[in-house]
């Protein structure tokens, strides 16, 4: 009888559920670093934007470049490996999926940041638009940075060429993860729409709530004498009609005896 080697097929297990316990921490830590990011992107070309708010989306932007290299890895080696049980690989490709999405979000406010940055210069800062916000958002970029709170202080003077400079910056790193994106897509082969996503605990009772509120305008739509409003509107506009022919009908008939 061939012997099993138990302790061989159970390492194998362990090291893929840490592999992808490591690939969902690291996906997490990149949506909440896009999320601070698309925060913080909103208040470009508002009374908010400062010299520190730039400064605090380069380093949100440099944090989440370097959690997407270090998913892109990550997840790359595991998905191209054919000896991945088919289980594992389902979680994997989930993990994929929502890598990309976050990916695209973050170039995306790239792009737009990039934009109303190039329209709304610190140095003209009577051009920003005034939308009654206070404050910054130095907590925000905090949490994406894992730091603790920043303190705002006074705005520092705007050194003269930095504008441009970060302008070029920004182009050379939106430019990056464009490539990264082609890049993905030709190394590992994950079609988004074959992938079933796994909903959260709590997904149950509202399919259920949504299945008996089905239920129960069934139920009121079946009810006798309930007519729905579209029906009834179709009523009175044919009675509207009816009364109208009539009328045009009386009125034709005094016009001929009267004549």
């Amino acid at each position: 009888m061939p012997l099993v080697n138990n302790k061989v097929g159970d390492d194998c297990t362990v090291g893929t559920d840490k592999a992808l316990a490591d690939g969902k921490a690291l996906v997490d830590s990149l949506i909440k670093v896009v999320a601070c990011y698309r925060h913080l992107a909103s208040c470009v070309g508002g009374c908010t934007d400062t010299l520190q708010l730039r400064d605090e989306l380069r380093q949100t932007r440099e944090k989440a470049q370097k959690l997407a290299v270090a998913i892109c890895q990550h997840l790359t080696s595991h998905l191209r490996d054919k000896s991945l049980p088919e289980e594992q690989r389902k979680e994997m490709e989930l993990l994929w999926v929502a890598f990309s999405s976050s990916l695209e979000l973050l170039h995306a406010d790239m792009c737009k940041v990039f934009k109303m940055a190039d329209i709304f210069s610190l140095a003209d800062t009577a051009s920003l638009v005034q939308n009654g916000l206070q404050g910054g958002g130095s907590e925000v970029a905090a949490r994406a940075l894992s730091l603790p709170d920043l303190n705002e202080a006074e705005t520092p003077a705007l050194p003269d060429g930095l504008e441009s400079q970060e302008r070029n910056t920004m182009e050379q790193e939106i430019s990056q993860i464009d490539h990264m994106i082609e890049d993905m897509e030709k190394k590992v082969n994950v079609l988004r729409w074959m992938v079933e996503p796994h909903g959260p605990q709590y997904a149950d009772p509202v399919s259920t709530t949504d299945s008996a509120s089905l239920a129960l305008l069934s139920i009121d739509e079946e009810q006798p004498g309930h007519q729905p409003l579209c029906q009834r509107s179709l009523i009175f506009v044919l009675l509207l009609l009816c009364a109208v022919v009539l009328v045009a009908a009386t009125l034709s008939v005094c016009v001929f005896f009267f004549s």
